[in-house]
């Protein structure tokens, strides 16, 4: 327990798995929110200040499940091994240390990780207290040692956040939005200029920062912060790092988080991942082809020749399918060499490690055979370099690891049998030794049972004495004359014998046995470092990662309803017959192959670049605002588009704001939040972006918000005159075509059939003449009453409004155009005449004294006539005022 308190002091905010023999048992308060969050027994044992010590534990060998249910419970883990191997007659403890401290944001076992999701931890640090708006940030995923570094402005830090999703957050918690306070870990103050440099070059192993790039005070200090954790977790050693990267904002598409929730990128609003962008076009037949292709999909790019180099890339093995699917063949085969390699890196490694690397350069040896036959067909530069990364890179590793590695492989090290025979003489010696260890007793035995003339003379071993000579206690007294045995130990049936060759030989196999495993440590720790040693691992990966990630481009085009889109550095935007990528694969999944996705068009010219989109509810609005958004992050992802055709000029940045939802967490109304995401677009929107909105100002009064949408309008179009989709059930902004000279109109097709309403899906030009509100309540399955009732009170307003049309100008507005006419006001033009308004206040104050639930047959029946009654006048007036 003394060890225990000591190592617990080093790591007090975390669990700590204290090693014991076959567990690792936890103590006090660890071992009460243990059990709690794994539901395992607690008990006791010994006392402390004479209180029993609540303990729990769980076995080394399936700890991996529990440390997974903890993790992602939020919980840090401090794992304490034994590093002492314990000496012949030792007494008291081993010693124990901490040799790792398991956090979200530290995983490396494939077991803990998501194979095709980045596990990203990030350090965000304001070295200067003056100007807390300019940021450091620093990210790596230590399954792969990627580091990036990134100087930013306090304003852009959430748009960071929903783009790299990290699963640790290492900062001061006043810096950090609200929403992510549970991925947070606080971190200690930045250390100094000076230190930060120390710390990165130490890693790294140069003499000065210029080495690594040329890098900003403020992302040194992120990236120092972030080492020394890294570090600490890994009880003083570092992984093996990739150099860092300088990431510059300036090449990717702006997102903000409103507008990556709104799209459902990589994740859906329900925080799945079945329904998103990126599982809709996910065709990699490799975990880093995955990680790779989510990086695309979350990051699309400005850089126009980028873009392009990857369009030709996915382009050329389209043309290419029967090399392509061999490709793709040995894709498959190929393990995830940089997660290998991280683990090897942090000092963990397994055999599977050593093969996934051998495999994996078994698979580029292969690729580069195939690709080196196709040098004549025009290949281009993505897929050369592909090759060039891959060709011969590795060659003298692959060819030491085939030999050193055996065909079937432990799970780990200990379990022996890792280095194949033949490899080494030495090795091979020590194991004939060991492993013949039977024929030779069996000999021995048959010579000694002949030697003394007991039939039943047996060699056994016995965990304390080793290897003894076994006989029934009869014949052990006949055995206890001869000088050359000495009594082992006797019990009432048995006598247990050694001599000095049984000693020897027993001697021999045991060192025998530790030099084999010894030997065998230390031959696979010198494979391990040879890998560590082999910088072109790390290319030959990127090659292989990205080469998947093409070819599952590849795969999208060979469906025939997908196309390469035209990219320009100008503000074209055109989409023939475009569809929703995620909602046609759920109509794909659901097996409704006779229910077709209907494709639109879109088309943004710079005389005509925003649409005024009107039309009901569940005719379609909100997918078509979404599928063009999708198509433009799939173009400059640099992906195939679910169109037949489209030419699209880059956008800088992309705005969606469809649907609605509150944040309640941190006080918002539903309309807070959307003025709130309306206030980000009309602030950071400009000529090159993209805007599509959805019923902006619905979540007020009629009158404030149909102004708000009307100012939004006018602002989008004239004043920062960005690519807009402007969708809204306020039909009285027809009137801006009038006034916006680039406004265009357009609507979602209905049609009545047999007194149902069929929502076509389609697109068209003009404006909505209704709503159809009604027509939707009734699928949605209101009741009849109320919407008969609905009916009724929808004729007196529009009654009420109907010759009140509204002009281009905003006071026509005004409240009192909205009000009812007094009775005594003079009727307008083509009005009700004065006798037929009489019969209507008739028929109001009639249906205004009855009591349905009152009346009886009888009443109600008369009732009726009465009201019909007074319908048939008013309709016989109408006629006569209409002649």
């Amino acid at each position: 327990m003394e060890q225990w308190f000591t190592l617990k002091k080093q790591e007090p905010d975390a669990l700590l798995f204290f090693r014991m023999g076959d567990f690792y048992e936890l103590f006090f308060g660890d071992a009460h929110a243990a059990a709690l969050a794994l539901d395992i027994t607690l008990t006791h044992r010994g006392t402390h200040d004479e209180e029993p010590i609540p303990m729990c534990g769980v076995p080394v060998g399936t700890a991996q499940v529990y440390l997974s249910r903890l993790i992602r419970r939020g919980f840090r883990v401090a794992v304490a091994e034994q590093t002492e191997i314990p000496r012949k007659g030792q007494k008291g403890p081993l010693r124990r240390e901490i040799v790792r401290v398991i956090t979200p944001g530290t995983l490396t076992e494939d077991e803990l990780l998501e194979a095709g999701r980045a596990n990203t931890l990030l350090a965000i640090v304001a070295p200067d207290r003056r100007r807390r708006h300019c940021l450091g940030a620093a990210w790596i995923d230590i399954s792969t040692g990627t580091l990036e570094l990134l100087q930013l402005e306090a304003d852009t830090l959430a748009e960071l956040l929903a783009r790299l999703s990290p699963s640790e957050i290492l900062s001061d918690p006043a810096l950090i939005p609200a929403d992510h306070a549970g991925i947070i870990t606080p971190s200690t103050a930045a250390p100094s200029r000076e230190a930060a440099e120390r710390t990165v070059t130490d890693a790294y192993q140069v003499a000065q920062m210029d080495a690594l790039g040329d890098f900003r005070d403020e992302q040194i200090i992120a990236c120092a912060v972030l080492l020394d954790y890294v570090r600490r977790s890994q009880a003083g050693r570092l992984p093996r790092l990739a150099p860092p990267i300088d990431h510059g904002l300036d090449s990717i598409m702006g997102l903000d988080p409103a507008t990556r929730s709104s799209l459902d990128i990589l994740q859906s609003r329900d925080g799945g991942s079945r329904h998103t962008l990126f599982t809709s076009v996910n065709q990699t037949a490799t975990a880093a082809g995955t990680r790779l292709l989510s990086h695309w999909v979350s990051t699309p790019s400005t850089d126009l020749t980028l873009i392009t180099q990857r369009q030709e890339g996915w382009n050329w093995l389209h043309q290419h399918p029967q090399p392509t699917g061999t490709l793709r063949d040995i894709l498959r085969q190929a393990p995830d060499s940089a997660r290998a390699l991280g683990r090897i890196s942090s000092g963990r490694p397994l055999p599977r490690d050593l093969a996934a690397i051998r495999d994996t350069l078994r698979a580029a040896d292969q690729i580069t055979g195939i690709l080196g036959g196709l040098t004549e067909t025009g290949m281009p530069e993505r897929i050369r370099h592909v090759g060039a990364s891959l060709y011969g890179r590795a060659d003298a590793l692959l060819e030491r690891l085939e030999a050193a590695l055996n065909t079937e492989l432990p799970v780990k090290i200990e379990d022996g049998g890792v280095i194949a025979p033949g490899f080494d003489a030495e090795l091979d010696r020590q194991r004939d030794l060991r492993d013949n260890s039977r024929r030779l007793i069996a000999q021995l035995q048959v010579r000694l049972s002949e030697d003394y003339e007991i039939s039943s003379l047996r060699i056994r071993h016995h965990n304390q004495l080793g290897y003894v000579i076994e006989v029934p206690a009869a014949a052990g007294r006949k055995l206890r004359q001869h000088e050359g045995l000495s009594l082992r130990q006797g019990t009432a049936s048995l006598a247990r014998f050694s001599n000095e060759e049984l000693s020897s030989l027993n001697q021999a196999i045991l060192e025998a046995s530790e030099k084999a495993d010894e030997l065998e440590r230390h031959l696979f720790a010198d494979l391990a470092q040879h890998c560590l040693n082999t910088p072109a691992l790390d290319d030959v990966g990127r090659a292989l990662a990205e080469l998947d990630a093409l070819i599952s481009c590849a795969r999208i085009m060979d469906r025939g309803t997908w196309c390469r889109p035209t990219m320009t550095n100008g503000q074209d935007f055109t989409l023939r017959a475009c569809r929703h990528p995620v909602v046609e694969a759920a109509l794909h999944d659901q097996a409704a192959h006779d229910t077709a996705f209907i494709a639109n068009d879109c088309t943004l010219p710079p005389e005509k670049h925003a649409i005024l989109l009107t039309g009901p509810n569940m005719a379609g609005k909100s997918t078509f605002l979404r599928q063009n958004a999708l198509a433009v992050i799939l173009a400059q992802a640099g992906l195939p588009v679910p169109a037949q055709e489209a030419t699209i000029g880059i956008v800088d940045r992309l705005f969606s704001r469809v649907g609605a939802a509150d944040d309640l967490a941190r006080g918002r109304s539903t309309f807070m939040v959307e003025m709130t995401e309306t206030a980000a677009i009309l602030n950071q929107a400009g000529p090159r972006s993209l805007v599509v909105v959805d019923e902006i100002g619905r979540g007020t009064s009629t009158l404030d918000g149909l102004s708000i949408a009307w100012a939004t309008l006018e602002a989008l179009h004239s004043q920062l005159r960005c690519r807009t989709i402007f969708a809204t059930h306020f039909h009285e902004l027809g009137a801006l075509l009038e006034t916006l000279p680039r406004l265009a109109a357009c609507t979602m097709a209905v049609r009545e059939w047999k007194g149902h309403v069929v929502f076509q899906h389609e697109v068209r030009p003009g404006l909505a003449q209704k709503s159809w509100g009604l027509h939707v309540a009734k699928l949605a399955g209101i009741p009849a009453s109320v919407l008969q009732r609905a009916r009724v009170l929808l004729a007196r307003l529009e009654g009420e409004r109907g010759q009140t049309r509204q002009p281009a100008s905003l006071p026509l507005f005004e409240q009192a155009a909205m009000e009812t006419p007094p009775p005594d006001a003079p009727l307008p033009t083509g009005h009700t005449s004065t006798d037929g308004l009489a019969t209507l206040h008739a028929l109001r104050d009639e249906l205004a004294g009855l009591d349905p639930d009152s009346l009886s047959p009888r009443e109600a029946h008369s009732a009726l006539y009465q009201l019909k009654s007074l319908m048939d006048g008013l309709a016989k007036k109408d006629v006569a005022d209409a002649e």
